[in-house]
């Protein structure tokens, strides 16, 4: 919600900063699940997984510091820099992802619901590691694109609800 197109703007970047701290601890425990049931002996799956959940803590102290820290420097320190690791995590996660699930489904297979989660979480990947990219803070302290930030933030979690949407087991159909 703190990144939904306007809701910074109407809420105050305040409000929008402790919205996504409290939300980065919901991805976290995603993360964190993901890798308790990734497979252990497929060791392509469980390093992307722990990449992801390494990616998610960087994000807890990027969304956490973006609460109190109002100086340029602090917020380069503690909000930008890990924001641009955990997002530079993210797309080794994503790409690790598809190795493994070409590994069992084949290169492009728009009928396997792993390889579907796998190109729609990369594609949130790569739209996290875009807003990261314009959260650069200037000199000035100004964010290079705040409107970049947050469509690629918003973005990026929509894909990866799309992702987690695409594998929940469907119900059988009668008969």
């Amino acid at each position: 919600m703190a990144t939904v197109p306007g809701f910074p703007a109407w809420a105050g970047a305040g409000a929008a900063n402790v919205a996504c701290f409290a939300g980065s601890f919901f991805f976290t425990t995603a993360a964190g699940m993901q890798l308790a049931l990734s497979n252990r002996s497929d060791r392509v799956e469980w390093y992307s997984a722990a990449v992801q959940l390494a990616g998610t803590l960087m994000f807890n102290l990027s969304t956490g510091a973006a609460v109190w820290a109002h100086a340029v420097g602090a917020e380069r320190r503690y909000v930008w820099a890990p924001d641009a690791t955990g997002s530079l995590a993210f797309l080794l996660s994503g790409a690790l992802a598809m190795v493994a699930v070409t590994a069992t489904a084949g290169l492009i297979d728009l009928r396997s619901r792993d390889w579907l989660a796998g190109a729609i979480n990369m594609i949130g990947c790569v739209a996290f590691a875009v807003s990261a990219v314009a959260a650069f803070v200037r000199k000035t302290g100004v964010t290079a694109d705040e409107r970049l930030v947050n469509l690629g933030t918003f973005l990026g979690a929509l894909c990866f609800l799309a992702g987690a949407l695409v594998l929940l087991p469907r119900a059988d159909r009668p008969g």
